[in-house]
C-alpha cells in the first residue's frame, strides 16, 4: 500500500499549481477504510492564501465520508526533507492520533517516517475539548 500512496502523491506533486514559489508538494491520506485521497498545494497571487497538499488531501477525505487518517504520505523535491507545516501538522492531528504514520518522501521515495507524535508533540486535539462532568 505505502508504493501505492508513494506513486499517487508524485502523481498529485505533478500536479500542482505553484507559479510563485515553483515549490510543488504532493500529500496522500490513507483513510481508516482503506480508501487513499490526493492532494496538491495551490497557489494564489494573493500569497499566502493558497493550500497546501495535505489539506487538499484531507478535504477530498472529508468529501468521501472518512473521518480517520491511517497513514500519511508527504513528497516534495530537494535535498531536504519536506514535512508538513505546522498548520497542516494541525490538521492532519484533527483525523489522527500520535501514533500515525507520516511518510516523507522525495522524488526517488521514501526518505523517512515519523509519527503524527515525533511531529507535533503534547498536541491539542478534539479530545481535548472533551469536558467532564
Amino acid at each position: 500500500m505505502l508504493e501505492k500512496m508513494i506513486d499517487l502523491a508524485r502523481n498529485a506533486m505533478g500536479r500542482a499549481y505553484a507559479p510563485y514559489s515553483n515549490f510543488h508538494v504532493g500529500a496522500v491520506m490513507l483513510g481508516a477504510d482503506g480508501g487513499t485521497y490526493a492532494g496538491c498545494n495551490v497557489e494564489n497571487a494573493a500569497y499566502p492564501q493558497g493550500c497546501c497538499a495535505e489539506a487538499s488531501a484531507i478535504s477530498a477525505m472529508v468529501m468521501a465520508g472518512e473521518t480517520r487518517i491511517a497513514e500519511v504520505v508527504v513528497m516534495g523535491r530537494g535535498e531536504g526533507l519536506v514535512t508538513p507545516c505546522g498548520g497542516c501538522r494541525q490538521r492532519i492531528r484533527e483525523f489522527a492520533d500520535d501514533n500515525t504514520p507520516i511518510h516523507i518522501c522525495g522524488e526517488e521515495g521514501l526518505r523517512e517516517t515519523l509519527t503524527l507524535g515525533e511531529l507535533l508533540p503534547l498536541s491539542f486535539g478534539p479530545e481535548n475539548l472533551k469536558i467532564k462532568d
